[in-house]
C-alpha cells in the first residue's frame, strides 16, 4: 500500500510544481505521512486515509494563515478580486485616437492596449492624452479625460512660465 501513496504524493508534488498558487503541495505532504504510516504498518487503509487528510488540512490551512499575516496583503477596501474592476480610477495613456465622442479609440495601461470610448459629454481621445479609467463594459474602457493630468513616470512636468 505504501507504493499507492507515494505515487499519489508525487502526483500531488507534480501537480503543485506545474500549477501556479500554493495549494496541492500539502495534500503531497499529507500523502508522504500516509506512506511513511503504510510504510511502518501503521493503522488499517482508513485510518491511513484519515491521516492523509487530517495532515494535508492542517497544513492548508497552517499556510494560509501564515501567509496572511506575514506576506504583504492588500489595503484594506480593494477588491479580493482584482482584475478589471481594480483598473477603475486608474490612469491610461490614449495611443489611438477616436474619431468623435462615441468612437473607440486605444488607450494603453499596464502595458496592455485596450479598446476605449470617451464617456458621454466627454471630448474625443486624441493621442497622447492621459484618461482615467471611469467604467468598463465587456472588453471596451469608458475613459473620461483628467483635467490637469500628472506627467507620466520620466517625463517632465509641462512648464507655466512660457
Amino acid at each position: 500500500m505504501w507504493i499507492i501513496w507515494l505515487v499519489v504524493a508525487l502526483i500531488f508534488i507534480a501537480a503543485e510544481v506545474i500549477t501556479q498558487g500554493f495549494f496541492l503541495l500539502w495534500f503531497g505532504v499529507g500523502a508522504l505521512v500516509a506512506t511513511l504510516a503504510a510504510l511502518l504498518g501503521i493503522g488499517s487503509l482508513t485510518a491511513q486515509v484519515a491521516l492523509f487528510l487530517l495532515v494535508s488540512l492542517a497544513l492548508l490551512i497552517a499556510s494560509r494563515t501564515i501567509f496572511e499575516r506575514f506576506l504583504p496583503g492588500r489595503p484594506t477596501g480593494q477588491s479580493r478580486l482584482g482584475g478589471a474592476e481594480s483598473m477603475i480610477g486608474k490612469t491610461g495613456v490614449v495611443i489611438e485616437a477616436s474619431e468623435g465622442p462615441l468612437s473607440a479609440g486605444a488607450v494603453s495601461l499596464y502595458g496592455s492596449i485596450w479598446t476605449a470610448y470617451p464617456v458621454e459629454g466627454d471630448r474625443p481621445l486624441v493621442v497622447g492624452e492621459k484618461v482615467e479609467i471611469e467604467r468598463i463594459e465587456g472588453n471596451s474602457l469608458h475613459v473620461r479625460h483628467i483635467a490637469n493630468p500628472q506627467p507620466l513616470f520620466g517625463q517632465q512636468a509641462p512648464s507655466t512660465t512660457d
